[in-house]
């Protein structure tokens, strides 16, 4: 099965990616360009990807004593994406991009992640450069971040350490001035630093001339102390290798060393790392610590970061929905095609007939809509906020400000409730399968193992929960959720109206009106111990709410293309969702609204 129709039908049908080309920075697109980059994309996934998702699990990163070992085909599909251009394709033209919809992007990627998402890295790349062009100095953008949209350099962004995790105010890696000319460097403020960070994917690796290294440190204020919290922390550009004003590599090595490659339940084919900084292993110019640059300002490396972070956590989500459709995908091909049991009623108890497919069984299809329902209703709700970062970038000043607000509201959903439910689909593809299913002689349990890992990915669940209740929901005075409300009353509104719709569309204005009162229940003591003690069970709530809105605003296109079996299909995903799915949020959003103390008040000693 291929997801091009699915991609096709969401971006024209559904979000109208064609009217982009009407803004001036799009001007030269129009679909025929969107659907070569597609084409492109997917041509390279089928040749260079898909035929090695199982090599790449099976021949796993490893160290020689000098380097980092990738199978050849991890190098060649490296170096076909960035020869396609899509590095840096939604850059200016003067970057040498193309321009091109970050709409477009977002969906001709999932191409690469269908196929195999353990093989590559670009996201972190991409999400690099562009927090350089943001708040890098010139010299910045014109060596390290040019350099990873051309191909040249990767990066990676390293945050966590060994005893810290996700509490970055308590990381330990320290940076301090290079010599009294520190300021003078052209590449920017000279540091050094020492410290270990943990989980860095792509850390290490030979696929790129050099690894950019982003780096959250602690450096002194002005009294020569440091600050407390993540008050304190600035960001480095850290090089792995020295590169002088041009870009060009010097030879010299930059004091940054693996300490060791963590082995994973899945994304086996991507390096992940633990990395000393400044051990002096490879001292520069004869001096132990690692030579960084700073970026933006001092002490808010934080909120540089965050511009990276956010950009990733849209990113992992893409991931988890196509593995979840890959696995999707697989189980559907094999219900078509396994033999096994008879069907109900007295037919089915004559042992004489021969058995039936068991895409016939009713279960069986209860599953496969249930994968269906997720991970094409995540799908769209990815590239709902791809097509809200354009109006950010293109939109009048009005639109612009309401898609960021949006976009801060959705982020939190669009990392977590894909890798969570797209799990459960790879889950439900393994059921289909039966006892195959955890055998190596199909790829669902390789597309789970690859799938678990992102509900911990740049920020676990309970953080995404954290953000979303405890800080999203009431910025700005709740600006953003009553945008969100307006846009999902407007899909109510125009559903109500048409007979097939009605009782999903009341059933959405429930859902949501749940979602106002238990926010404001939750938040009615102004205790955060008390609203925060059950934000993961709202979070999933808040979730299956949007995701039946995605629902019901695709059907409303779906209802009006042709009759065919693709249309038959999504409306029967989108009733499958409000009958099975959206009633779950009753249960999560009462613990909610009654801030529920049976978890946090419970004493260690009791389990």
């Amino acid at each position: 099965m291929s997801l091009r129709p699915t991609v096709d039908f969401l971006l024209y049908d559904w979000l109208d990616a064609p009217s982009l080309s009407a803004r001036e920075r799009f001007a030269d697109h129009s679909r025929e360009t969107f659907d070569a980059v597609l084409d492109t994309c997917e041509r390279i996934a089928r040749e260079k990807y898909a035929p090695f998702n199982r090599v790449v699990d099976t021949q796993e990163p490893h160290f020689d004593g000098e380097k980092v070992i990738l199978p050849q085909c991890t190098h060649d599909a490296n170096r076909a994406y960035a020869e396609s251009g899509m590095l840096s394709a939604a850059q200016d033209y003067d970057e040498g991009g193309m321009q091109l919809p970050y709409t477009i992007e977002a969906a001709a990627n999932g191409f690469f992640g269908l196929a195999s998402v353990s093989i590559g890295s670009s996201l972190l790349t991409k999400g690099n450069a562009n927090l350089l062009l943001v708040h890098g100095t010139e010299m910045q953008k014109a060596v390290f971040a040019r350099n990873q949209f051309n191909g040249r350099f990767s990066g990676t962004m390293c945050l966590s350490e060994p005893q810290a995790g996700s509490s970055l105010s308590d990381i330990t890696t320290r940076a301090v001035p290079d010599g009294a000319g520190f300021e003078a460097d052209p590449l920017g403020a000279r540091y050094r630093l020492k410290g270990n960070k943990m989980w860095i994917s792509a850390g290490e690796h030979e696929l790129t001339e050099n690894i950019v290294h982003l780096v959250l440190a602690k450096i002194p204020g002005p009294d020569g102390k440091l600050i407390p919290g993540t008050r304190g922390i600035s960001l480095l550009i850290v090089p792995k290798k020295m590169v002088d004003t041009q870009g060009q590599l010097t030879g010299v090595r930059n004091d940054v060393a693996l300490a060791g490659l963590n082995h994973k339940l899945g994304w086996r084919g991507t390096t992940n790392t633990l990395l000393n900084f400044g051990e002096g292993k490879f001292p520069v110019n004869g001096e132990a610590g690692a030579v960084g640059y700073l970026v933006g300002r001092p002490h808010e490396g934080l909120r540089c970061m965050f511009h990276m972070m956010n950009e990733a956590r849209i990113g992992v989500g893409t991931a988890a929905v196509m593995l979840g459709l890959a696995g999707y995908y697989a189980s559907l091909d094999y219900a078509k095609n396994r033999p096994q049991g008879r069907p109900m009623g007295p037919a089915g108890k004559d042992v004489a007939q021969p058995p039936v497919r068991i895409i016939e069984h009713a279960d069986v299809k209860r599953m496969l809509l249930a994968q269906k329902s997720y991970c094409e209703g995540a799908l769209a709700l990815e590239l709902y906020c791809a097509r809200l970062v354009d109006e950010q970038h293109t939109g009048s000043e009005a639109d612009a400000d309401e898609a960021r607000l949006l976009l801060e509201v959705l982020t939190p959903i669009a990392k977590s409730w894909p890798s969570e439910w797209c799990l459960e689909a790879n889950s439900l593809a393994i059921q289909v399968h039966g006892g195959y299913g955890y055998t190596r002689d199909f790829p669902v349990e390789q597309y789970w193992r690859d799938n678990r890992l992102n509900m911990i990915h740049e920020g676990t669940h309970g953080i995404q929960a954290m953000d979303l209740l405890g800080r999203k929901v009431l910025m700005e005075g709740g600006k953003g959720l009553t945008l969100l409300a307006g846009r999902i009353n407007g899909t109510i509104q125009r559903a109500i109206h048409a007979p097939e719709f009605a009782a999903h569309a009341n059933a959405l204005g429930q859902a949501l009106a749940q979602v106002g009162a238990a926010t404001k229940a939750a938040w009615a003591t102004g205790e955060p111990t008390d609203a925060l003690a059950n934000a993961v069970p709202y979070l999933q709530a808040f979730g299956h709410t949007v995701l039946a809105w995605v629902w019901l605003d695709v059907a409303l296109a779906a209802h009006a293309a042709p009759a065919s079996s693709a249309r038959t299909g999504r409306l029967a995903a989108m009733r499958f969702f409000f009958h099975y799915e959206l009633p779950k949020i009753g249960a999560w959003l009462q613990v909610v609204s009654s801030r529920d103390q049976t978890c946090a008040a419970l004493p260690e000693e009791a389990f």
